[in-house]
C-alpha cells in the first residue's frame, strides 16, 4: 500500500467501503487504525499520519476533546496533551491540507461539539476539499443526526454509525442500515482500551449487524494482538485498532511495525 493520490474519482464514502473489500478480499479483516492529532507530537503529526496510512487500510483522526465520553485513559490522555498543544478542528484541516493526497480513505473522529463550533456546512466542504472521507461522532445519536447528515451529504461524505452488543435488535437494524462507509460495531460496553474484546458470543452479535448493513462491519474497541484479529476473521470486515496505536506512537516506536504484527497470514 502506498500513501498516493487515488487515480479513480468516486464519492470520498464510497472510497471507505472500496478500501475495507478490497482488504476484506484477501481473507483478512481491514485495519482500520485511530491517532489523536498532535499526539504525542503536534509537529510530527503529518508523519505519523504518513506512516500510519502507509500501512492502514482506514485511518482515524481523532479530533481533541475535553470530555471524550466514550474514550478510555490513553485516549483521553492523548486529547488532553493535544489540546494542551494547541490542537483544533481547524488546524487539522489546515495540516491535512498541506499534505499530499494520501490513497489511504481518512476519517474524522469528533465529538459533537467542534463540530457545531466549525459550522456544519463550512465543515463540510473543507473537510472534503482535504481528503476527509467521513466523520465519526460518538454523541451523536442517529436519532438526532439529520442536520449532520444534511451536511455532509451533498459531498457523498459518510457519517458511520456506532452499534453495541446491547443495541436493541429493532434499533441495530434501523441504525446499521443507514450507516454510510462502515457500521462501527462496538464489541463491549464501556469505554476504549479494555483488554478483552472478543468475547465468545460476538459471532451473533456481529452476524446481526453484517445482515443489516449494506456497508462493510468493523468491529472495535480493546483490539491490541494479532490474535484478537484473528478470531475476528470471517466475523468482521475490519478491525478498528485505536489505544494500543496510540500507545504505539506515545513510546515512540513504528506504527507501520506494530500494525503490520496485527495482520493474520493471507488464505
Amino acid at each position: 500500500m502506498t500513501a498516493t493520490s487515488p487515480t479513480v474519482a468516486v464519492a470520498p464514502r464510497e472510497r471507505i467501503v472500496s478500501a475495507l473489500r478490497a482488504a476484506a478480499k484477501h481473507g483478512q479483516p481491514a485495519l482500520v487504525a485511530f491517532l489523536t492529532a498532535g499526539f504525542p507530537s503536534r509537529g510530527k503529526f503529518r508523519e505519523h499520519l504518513t506512516a500510519v496510512a502507509s500501512e492502514a487500510d482506514v485511518v482515524e483522526i481523532g479530533v481533541p476533546f475535553s470530555d471524550p465520553m466514550a474514550d478510555g485513559v490513553t485516549i483521553q490522555r492523548s486529547s488532553e496533551q493535544a489540546l494542551r498543544a494547541g490542537v483544533t478542528l481547524g488546524w487539522i484541516l489546515d495540516e491535512l491540507g498541506a499534505l499530499p493526497p494520501l490513497s489511504t480513505p481518512l476519517l474524522l473522529m469528533s465529538y459533537m461539539n467542534p463540530l457545531l463550533a466549525y459550522g456544519l456546512a463550512a465543515l463540510a466542504e473543507r473537510a472534503v476539499r482535504v481528503g476527509v472521507c467521513g466523520f465519526i461522532v460518538p454523541d451523536l445519536p442517529f436519532d438526532e443526526s439529520e442536520d449532520m447528515r444534511a451536511a455532509l451529504a451533498p459531498y457523498g461524505l459518510a457519517l458511520v454509525q456506532m452499534v453495541t452488543p446491547v443495541t436493541p435488535p429493532e434499533r441495530l437494524a434501523k441504525v446499521a442500515a443507514a450507516s454510510q462507509g462502515f457500521v462501527y460495531a462496538v464489541t463491549m460496553t464501556g469505554t476504549t482500551g479494555n483488554s478483552v474484546a472478543a468475547p465468545r458470543d460476538i459471532a451473533e452479535y456481529l452476524e446481526r449487524v453484517r445482515a443489516a448493513a449494506s456497508v462493510p462491519v468493523c468491529a472495535g474497541f480493546g483490539i491490541r494482538a494479532r490474535e484478537q484479529v484473528e478470531a475476528l476473521r470471517g466475523m468482521a470486515d475490519g478491525v478498528i485498532v485505536g489505544s494500543a496505536l496510540v500507545e504505539v506512537l506515545e513510546r515512540g516506536e513504528s506504527p507501520q511495525q506494530w500494525l503490520a504484527t496485527l495482520r493474520p497470514a493471507r488464505r
